[in-house]
């Protein structure tokens, strides 16, 4: 991936539009046999319709792109092989949920997902179910993640008007601030009674992130690229 790149957006214009990927058609037993040998060793792993991007668009403030849908086990090979079509990239939600005393919190991945042991934001690559006449709802789609993932609704928290893109070309990350009102410790608390509650919950762990210092090795660059703009040394 390339240096991640961070703009300030206040816009969004994310078109749905019909395309085959030719990747996912001339690759396709590649793809099925390589989803095959992953859904092996995580039998979890469900082959879904998602919606990937194309035509990415910067113009100061505003951000567009066109989505497309495909399914999982295209996306997977895609990412796991190193992204080999540049055409395409992946432009999911970020909720990056900031607690009252300014300390971050991610989820680091259960073993049984595809991302096991990253830590991130709450967040999802989108699917059919963001789609609003012919776009994609990016905001839906983050407080949707939010919900599933950290069991926090929008009464939990303020949403930014404004978004952070971070660009690294195959992944374009729309961050999104969600400022709570409670205290690190406690939104930690609340999330992880909330995920005990969950048969099988996507987050395995909780961590807060109140410095530099704190960052790990788990967590991708375009996370910590965000996180160093918001947090002391």
């Amino acid at each position: 991936m390339e240096a991640p790149r961070i703009r300030r957006i206040t816009a969004l214009d994310l078109a749905v539009k019909p395309w085959d990927w030719p990747f996912a058609h001339e690759r396709r037993a590649e793809i099925d046999a390589h989803f095959a040998a992953r859904q092996r060793a995580k039998p979890e792993l469900w082959n879904g319709r998602v919606l990937l991007a194309r035509n990415p668009r910067f113009a100061e403030t505003h951000f567009a792109a066109d989505y497309f849908e495909t399914d999982f086990a295209s996306f997977l090979a895609w990412r796991d092989w190193g992204f080999p079509d540049k055409e395409v990239f992946n432009c999911p939600g970020m909720g990056a949920l900031r607690a009252s005393d300014g300390a971050i919190l991610l989820g680091e991945m259960g073993g049984h997902t595809a991302n096991a042991g990253r830590v991130y934001f709450a967040a999802g690559t989108p699917d059919l179910n963001d789609v609003r006449d012919g776009r994609v709802d990016i905001s839906g789609s983050v407080a949707r993640e939010t919900e599933e993932e950290m069991g926090l609704t929008a009464a939990d928290y303020r949403a930014s008007p404004d978004w952070h893109s971070i660009d690294t070309g195959p992944l374009v990350a729309l961050v999104r601030m969600l400022q709570s009102d409670l205290s690190g410790e406690a939104l930690r608390a609340k999330v992880e009674a909330n995920l005990a509650r969950q048969s099988q919950p996507e987050f395995a762990a909780i961590h807060l992130v109140r410095r530099r210092g704190d960052m790990t090795e788990a967590m991708p660059r375009f996370v910590t690229a965000w996180l160093e703009m918001q947090l002391p040394d």
